[in-house]
């Protein structure tokens, strides 16, 4: 059982906010960098109150920022936080050919290590887009010298989750039969249900004590995975409004509270980096990419 005294893992997806798949209408990839980019003071107000908590996080960095915001990445690195791979283009994997996902993957991968002259090891794809329509990723994953992924939440959504699959991390036998740990976002069963409970939209969502109450529930059988974006603590950002009610209210929900409301999370909780937090200890269960 998981008590008040265990660490939990804090975790980052460094993107800017005209790179989410909320606002993909509204953005041509093409033309990104004709928008004034945001990502630096973000990450450094993120970089701040951790540091004012002590804590150290993982940042699963995507390749597009760290090839134009080097510093950046460095900077995140000094301070004594984990550099993960977020992949390049913010893509959601099942829409990208094989070939377009490993060539984009092994990218990242040595921009991020060139950067910070050191390997890096775990990765999470854009809106944990590796779902049973993408299972393939896995192998292109492993065979670029990945050890451990981040993209399978285990729940029901339109965009990603694969329902039904683990709730905490495991040894994943992928398609062509390499192993990598597979450290799923933190769900919480209510009533026979498994709710969402890592944060990002949710946490914006959700009154704070139900965050609170919902990660807590889930924290009794093992580490927490928590995650958010920069843009999450930016409520001076652009809005867009050409695009769907829906997207509007996933993107803008709470923006102006989730600063506020982290801070109090981290009063709540002890958190550290995926590695000493979960990889640490190691994944017992072994599961085959073909059952989940």
């Amino acid at each position: 059982m998981a008590g008040p005294g265990v660490q939990h893992a804090m975790t980052v997806d460094v993107e800017d906010y005209f790179q989410v798949a909320a606002l993909a209408g509204a953005f041509d990839p093409a033309r990104w960098d004709e928008v004034p980019r945001r990502v630096v003071p973000n990450t450094q107000r993120l970089l701040e109150l951790f540091e004012r908590h002590g804590i150290r996080a993982t940042f699963f960095v995507l390749g597009w920022v760290a090839e134009r915001e080097s510093e950046l990445v460095r900077e995140i690195a000094a301070r004594g936080h984990e550099i993960a791979c977020h992949g390049y283009s913010h893509q959601l994997v099942y829409s990208q050919t094989p070939a377009v996902f490993r060539a984009e993957t092994l990218r990242a991968k040595a921009l991020l290590e060139d950067i910070v002259q050191r390997p890096v090891d775990g990765y999470r794809a854009a809106s944990y887009s590796i779902t049973r329509a993408s299972l393939w990723a896995l192998d292109v994953l492993a065979d670029a010298g990945f050890r451990w992924d981040s993209s399978i939440f285990p729940i029901r959504h339109d965009r990603y989750g694969v329902p039904g699959s683990p709730r905490h991390p495991y040894r994943l036998l992928t398609p062509n039969g390499a192993t990598l740990t597979e450290v799923p976002l933190t769900t919480a069963e209510v009533l026979g249900q498994r709710l969402p409970a890592a944060g990002g939209g949710y946490f914006r969502l959700y009154p704070y004590p139900l965050s609170r109450w919902l990660f807590a529930r889930a924290a009794r059988s093992g580490p927490g995975i928590f995650y958010l974006h920069p843009w999450e603590v930016d409520p001076g950002q652009p809005r867009v409004t050409d695009i769907g009610v829906l997207s509007r209210f996933r993107h803008y929900n709470n923006l102006d509270r989730c600063l506020a409301r982290l801070e109090q999370l981290l009063r709540d909780f002890r958190f550290t980096t995926v590695s000493e937090a979960v990889l640490v200890h190691g994944a017992t269960a072994r599961v085959a990419a073909a059952d989940l």
